[in-house]
């Protein structure tokens, strides 16, 4: 149904944008006009806007349109994929919890389909976590989704940073679908479950992308069958994560492991406890190579206000080490 679109997603990387905040939790227009200007200079092949360094499911629905509006127009040639979810209402009935819930999902997807998104990366749908008929539920809820009219890349993320850990019967429900292209897979520390999921997709569904949004095991996750980056650590230094990828896929084995290396390097230093800490720790980056002032590498939903400055240090000196800086 969208073999075009497989195709020009493969092999490509979209970085995950994170947004430069003011302390009063606006955006600092001038900063996010900077790093657009930024990323421009970037070989990438599109963007992720409004999935979770960009804080899609926390920002307002004003400053989510702001956001899109702004990187549709400066990539007019390029893939725009955007996060579509919503946070569970805490203080309400669980019936009406699960009918609103979908609806403003929904409504996310409509409006990114709306304001240019080209395909739509769908947050696990955790209100359903732990029901007695969860599955058939999270099932039903992609189909909903469906009804926007984009094409869909159903997201796997650790449950400890929201997600839900899929069944391999859920799985192949929702890859079976024809609007779903593929599937993100962010597990941080777990190897096996990757792997497992890369397995499960060329033996059962070899037209899907697996695509990686693994930062800590970038490289590692080529070598098992990713075939794209949906990755907040393409926020910052694309270049090099892009000639990673190229020299993987070209067969350049010798060039892939030293540019896997350097890409680890950034990685290790950026995405570490707090884990919610590496948007501000991107952010940092950003403002270490002049993209944006020290004032607007501000997360306000993030753990960690100020970074220590042997912290700011450490990421530095990495980032002279691997030819970022001088």
């Amino acid at each position: 149904m969208y073999e075009d679109l497989i195709e020009k997603m493969r092999h490509g990387i979209f970085p995950a944008v994170p947004i430069p905040f003011k302390k009063d939790g606006t955006i600092d227009e001038k900063a996010q006009n900077s790093y657009v200007e930024y990323m421009k200079a970037q070989p990438i092949d599109g963007l992720s806007i409004w999935v979770h360094t960009g804080r899609g499911l926390l920002i307002s629905e004003k400053q989510r349109e702001a956001v899109m509006r702004l990187w549709r127009e400066a990539f007019k040639d390029k893939l725009i994929i955007a996060g579509v979810g919503a946070i569970k209402e805490e203080n309400s009935y669980k019936e009406y919890d699960e009918k609103k819930y979908i609806e403003n999902s929904l409504a996310m997807a409509k409006k990114a389909k709306d304001l240019g998104a080209d395909a739509i990366l769908v947050f696990a749908p955790t209100i359903f976590k732990n029901l007695a008929n969860s599955e058939e539920k999270i099932i039903s809820y992609h189909k909903e989704i469906a009804k926007a009219g984009l094409p869909i890349i159903l997201f796997y993320l650790y449950e400890e940073a929201g997600g839900i850990s899929y069944s391999k019967s859920v799985l192949e429900e929702l890859l079976a679908m024809e609007e779903v292209i593929g599937i993100k897979m962010a597990t941080l520390d777990s190897v096996m479950t990757y792997q497992d999921i890369s397995e499960f997709l060329k033996n059962n569904f070899k037209n899907k992308l697996l695509i990686t949004g693994e930062d800590r095991m970038f490289g590692y996750t080529m070598m098992r069958g990713a075939q794209g980056a949906l990755i907040g650590l393409g926020s910052a230094c694309g270049k090099l994560q892009k000639e990673m990828m190229e020299a993987y896929y070209n067969g350049n084995h010798k060039e892939f492991l030293e540019l896997s290396e350097k890409v680890d390097k950034l990685a290790e230093c950026t995405f570490v406890k707090p884990m919610e800490g590496y948007i501000k720790r991107m952010l940092t980056v950003l403002n270490l190579l002049g993209v944006i002032p020290k004032e607007a590498a501000y997360d306000p939903f993030g753990p960690i206000e100020e970074l220590e400055e042997e912290e700011i240090e450490k990421i530095k000196n990495v980032l002279i080490d691997i030819g970022e800086l001088e």
